[in-house]
């Protein structure tokens, strides 16, 4: 299950020291992208270069088939996977690898485009329930402590969703009582999928839905909207709560207290095959939101009056600034750095002012990559398994390590495709590649 896991477990624990007894709540990543779902850790005491061998591995362990993250609260991480013709939910002490329980259940998803027949949303760490939603859009809450189903329901069945390109992979959130869920209802008796449908989805109010988060009991719906890849995020602005859920058809801005729309912008390229799959970033009043097919990036600003453009790439014919496909930027004193392109030979790592949209630094042929911040540093995952540790500048490309992970033969850990933006969790980094969960240890000694 993972490499010399009883050797390592009692040595990592005692140099763990005070982390070993209550986990600090602090260092929790409970779910896709971080506590603040921005990809940012407010964890300090981090190694500020690599050694030449690259930081330390505290333990490994193979995965199922999937394109799922990691959640980390509380000492214990959950994995969700695919095996033959069921989905696991595993749980696993975050420290040693050790499994705790699994959960799994039947599934029979097929991927319309030929990637891979695992879950596409990475389960959901809230107290002592853990959250998962199937690549079949079964979605499902157990026990932190044993795996055990508190409930389950099929939102797919339930809301008459049409099968999309690569199934259902926008991750819910969490927000006081609620789950709230891009389903991306329809009709009944409509098309099977979006091919039958030749792109002419139509919704039936389900686009957006609020569940219960004990019970699973429907609380609100709203929208049109279809689902997308990208991911509901909420946050806090002049006094009230706001819910941005990037969807297939464009932004919908609400109140997570209602599930009243504030306002909605239609934002995806007119291509069949195109998709939203890179969640909004918000800070203050601005947000910013981004693909990757033809209409670009753009930053906009918010409020109870609607919104305005900022910029937008899409005013651009060329040279657009930032095309994000299914990585996530990080903002960093008002820049954000990302992986702009579709195609691994054509994307580069940027630094784009949040503001202007102003490129101040690309950096092709690292193919397409996801980011970390945590204590002055990103941390960048290629989708070739490599690593680096980068100092954030709006300045220059500023690289600090490299480290391409391999195990005790030099054969390679982390194979593609590696897409899983990495992961941190008190001073432990852990970043998966196409079947394997890698475990560093990046705290200063």
């Amino acid at each position: 299950m993972k490499t010399n896991a009883s050797a390592r477990s009692a040595a990592f624990a005692l140099a763990m020291g005070s982390l070993v007894g209550p986990w600090a709540a602090a260092a929790d990543w409970p779910g896709f992208l971080g506590p603040q779902r921005n990809g940012k850790s407010a964890e300090t005491g981090l190694l500020q270069a690599w050694p030449e061998a690259g930081p330390p591995l505290v333990w490994q362990c193979p995965l199922g088939t999937g394109y799922t993250a990691p959640a980390v609260a509380s000492g214990k991480l959950v994995e969700y996977g695919r095996f033959g013709d069921a989905t696991r939910l595993t749980c696993r002490d975050a420290r040693t690898g050790d499994e705790l329980w699994r959960s799994e259940h039947p599934t029979a998803y097929t991927d319309m485009l030929g990637y891979n027949d695992g879950p596409r949303c990475s389960p959901v760490i809230d107290g002592n329930r853990v959250y998962t939603h199937g690549a079949e859009g079964l979605l499902r809450c157990v026990g932190l402590a044993d795996g055990e189903e508190v409930w389950r329901l099929d939102t797919s069945r339930r809301f008459h969703v049409v099968k999309n390109f690569f199934g259902v992979g926008s991750t819910p959130v969490v927000w006081q009582g609620l789950l709230i869920v891009n389903v991306g209802g329809s009709p009944p008796g409509g098309p099977s999928d979006v091919y039958a449908a030749r792109g002419n989805v139509q919704g039936a109010g389900s686009g957006v839905v609020a569940f219960d988060k004990l019970t699973g009991k429907v609380r609100w719906q709203t929208t049109d909207e279809l689902a997308s890849y990208a991911s509901p995020v909420v946050v806090e602005q002049g006094g009230r709560p706001w819910c941005f859920v990037f969807a297939r058809g464009g932004l919908v801005s609400l109140n997570p207290s209602s599930g009243e729309v504030d306002f909605q912008l239609p934002y995806r390229s007119a291509k069949l095959e195109s998709v939203n799959a890179s969640t909004p970033v918000a800070a203050v009043n601005r947000l910013f939101l981004s693909e990757t097919y033809e209409v670009g990036g753009a930053t906009l600003e918010f409020g109870p009056g609607g919104h305005k453009l900022l910029w937008a790439d899409r005013q651009r014919r060329r040279d657009k600034a930032m095309q994000l496909h299914w990585n996530t930027p990080i903002l960093h004193e008002g820049y954000l750095y990302g992986s702009s392109g579709r195609h691994s030979g054509s994307a580069e790592l940027r630094c784009v002012d949040f503001q202007t949209g102003e490129v101040k630094w690309s950096e092709p042929g690292l193919a397409r990559a996801s980011l970390l911040y945590a204590d002055g540093r990103l941390v960048c995952l290629t989708e070739d398994g490599i690593l680096r540790l980068l100092r954030p500048s709006p300045d220059k490309y500023d690289p600090v390590s490299e480290h391409r992970p391999v195990d005790d033969r030099g054969r390679r850990l982390l194979r593609g495709d590696a897409w899983v933006a990495p992961v941190l969790s008190a001073g432990l980094l852990y970043v998966r590649g196409e079947d394997r969960l890698v475990c560093y240890d990046v705290r200063q000694r």
